[in-house]
């Protein structure tokens, strides 16, 4: 499996007008280079050109069927109340009172910014699927960004969220015109010790979100988080490429995923390896509070079995359509 990035801070390398698939033969990272280069990175382009040794000339253009491949847009949860005394000092992602966390006041500004923002820029309307960490203030930042608007009191129809979840302050929430949200443990914060990581039962979600859907999810308890042992950032890593390869068991082609810091930024880097290192670092560096980043993952290894919906095998019927070189090998 590759992961790549549609980025602006790149490096052609081929003509500067043609975006551009980098990989090499890792099988853990390909990255889609733009054409727009940021101001700023024009002298070191040109350094490069001055030095060609110092260039990555190691990985080549490379083609993927675009049926294996999907399209993520990873979101970071929006500011929670664990946030604002642990910048300060790490000890207080330590203490009970933030046990599983909701998203503050300017969380939900936040939430409200990139609402508007996917609306306005049509991401709304493409994406297929919405994967939340099943934790309070993901489930927040999910509903909030993706959720419908203008829910009123219909028997027919359940919310995505009831009124004041989490202590919010907030109206109800639509599940009307949005696409369906999925919680999905795999894509959870990094496991252990830190009471704002620990999730409440499903059965107390399920009251708070009526229109998600939490089936994946095995145990009503949270059997994951042990007080006493930390998950180990390898670990992250392997849970996040567990994650992943799960992806490929989806048919949906366009993905959003609310998930964690933590587990985004040790996922992420474990990939990007056979980049240039400002690319890698790109990839990899950490999120923002309800910040949003748009990735491609390509099935390299056949993990997937979707068959493409837009390949079309030829005319029909079929007839005498030998390719020119194929003709001059027959009359060699």
């Amino acid at each position: 499996m590759s992961i790549g990035v549609n980025c602006s801070h790149c490096f052609p390398r081929h003509r500067p007008n043609s975006p551009t698939l980098v990989s090499s033969s890792s099988s853990l990272s390909s990255i889609i280079v733009c054409s727009k280069v940021p101001v700023g990175v024009s002298q070191h382009l040109q350094f490069l050109s001055q030095h060609p040794s110092d260039m990555d000339t190691s990985a080549g253009p490379s083609l993927f069927p675009l049926h294996r491949c999907k399209t993520l847009h990873l979101v970071r949860h929006a500011q929670g109340i664990h946030n604002v005394d642990g910048d300060k000092n790490y000890k207080a992602y330590m203490s009970p009172e933030y046990f599983d966390a909701h998203i503050t006041a300017l969380g939900w500004q936040q939430v409200d910014n990139l609402h508007k923002h996917v609306h306005e820029c049509g991401l709304a309307k493409r994406i297929d699927l919405v994967i939340t960490s099943p934790l309070l203030r993901t489930l927040q930042t999910a509903v909030g960004v993706f959720g419908g608007d203008g829910y009123t009191d219909r028997m027919d129809v359940v919310p995505l969220m009831v009124a004041n979840a989490g202590n919010s302050g907030r109206a109800a929430i639509s599940s009307l015109n949005c696409p369906p949200i999925v919680a999905v443990e795999l894509c959870r914060e990094h496991l252990g010790v830190h009471p704002c990581d620990k999730r409440r039962n499903i059965s107390d979600y399920q009251f708070l979100f009526p229109a998600v859907d939490f089936s994946l999810i095995e145990s009503d308890e949270d059997t994951w988080w042990k007080a006493d042992v930390r998950e180990t950032t390898e670990e992250v890593a392997a849970r996040g490429q567990k994650f992943l390869n799960w992806l490929w068991t989806r048919k949906e082609k366009e993905i959003a995923i609310v998930t964690h810091s933590g587990f985004l930024f040790h996922t992420l880097s474990a990939l990007g390896n056979d980049c240039h290192p400002l690319v890698k670092k790109e990839i990899c560096k950490h999120f923002a509070n309800c910040e949003l980043r748009s990735m491609v993952i390509v099935d390299r290894s056949m993990i997937g079995f979707d068959p493409s919906t837009t390949n079309y095998p030829g005319k029909i019927p079929s007839g005498l359509d030998l390719p020119s070189d194929v003709v001059d090998e027959k009359a060699d």
